[in-house]
């Protein structure tokens, strides 16, 4: 990213993020860039949910019930998730500490690993991506009770948003989005938004994405800097409520 910054604006190098561009300001103590004076948005590219899913054992059906069984059993239950500082990890904690849950944050090398082990009961919650969930919420060895975006996902269209759920406000998602380093020439910038949203409504382009779990979501480039600007501060939140601490 540090390289990128320097490169020059000229519409020839762009930069392809993930949500971690917006929680890495908070999460380390220093960065080879800044990420809003460094670079422009071009667009969001794709967004895709985070799920909440239980282990069928669970005597939880939905979310309330499962707040209620997680304040039944204090300290005793925990959630598996993707990694610090993750999505998955932030969805959990912005969920754990929205309802004061007494819930043990369980770190795994990936969502597979991490839904894996709510498959085998050792770790009975997770917040996991898409991808390894599906499947196995598919064939009913995983329960799944909510997904994080404000809209249900076409992947597993019978599962409530948390709004739904009865869990207003704790939205969260995994996008993906292209800068270019700061000072292109904004005709450039629009003239890559058109060519790359033009390309994103393509059926094949589309079906590959939504084999990711995402949803081929475009915007124009100032929807897209509005999104940073509100995400980094919301995710600045959740790392300091949940104390979380990453050493480079």
């Amino acid at each position: 990213m540090g390289n990128a910054a320097r490169a020059a604006a000229d519409g020839y190098t762009m930069v392809f993020v993930s949500t971690s561009y917006v929680v890495n300001p908070s999460l380390y103590p220093k960065l080879p860039y800044d990420p809003i004076k460094d670079f422009a948005p071009v667009t969001l590219a794709g967004l895709s949910p985070n799920v909440l899913v239980v282990n069928p054992s669970l005597p939880a059906h939905n979310v309330k019930e499962l707040i209620a069984y997680i304040k039944a059993n204090p300290g005793r239950l925990s959630f598996a998730h993707a990694g610090i500082g993750t999505t998955p990890h932030l969805s959990g904690e912005m969920f754990k500490h929205a309802y004061g849950l007494d819930l043990v944050s369980v770190p795994f090398g990936g969502s597979a690993p991490a839904v894996q082990a709510a498959l085998s009961g050792h770790t009975p919650i997770a917040f996991a991506v898409l991808t390894p969930a599906v499947p196995l919420v598919k064939e009913g060895k995983l329960r799944a009770l909510a997904v994080t975006t404000p809209y249900r996902s076409p992947a597993l269209p019978e599962v409530p948003t948390l709004a739904e759920a009865g869990v207003p406000g704790e939205e969260a998602d995994i996008m993906q989005g292209i800068l270019v380093p700061a000072g292109t020439p904004r005709p450039i910038v629009d003239r890559l938004n058109r060519e790359i949203r033009r390309a994103m409504a393509q059926p094949d382009v589309q079906e590959k994405l939504a084999a990711l779990g995402y949803e081929p979501v475009t915007t124009t480039p100032d929807e897209f800097t509005a999104r940073i600007a509100a995400d980094i501060p919301k995710w600045a939140k959740v790392i300091r409520d949940a104390d979380i601490k990453f050493e480079q």
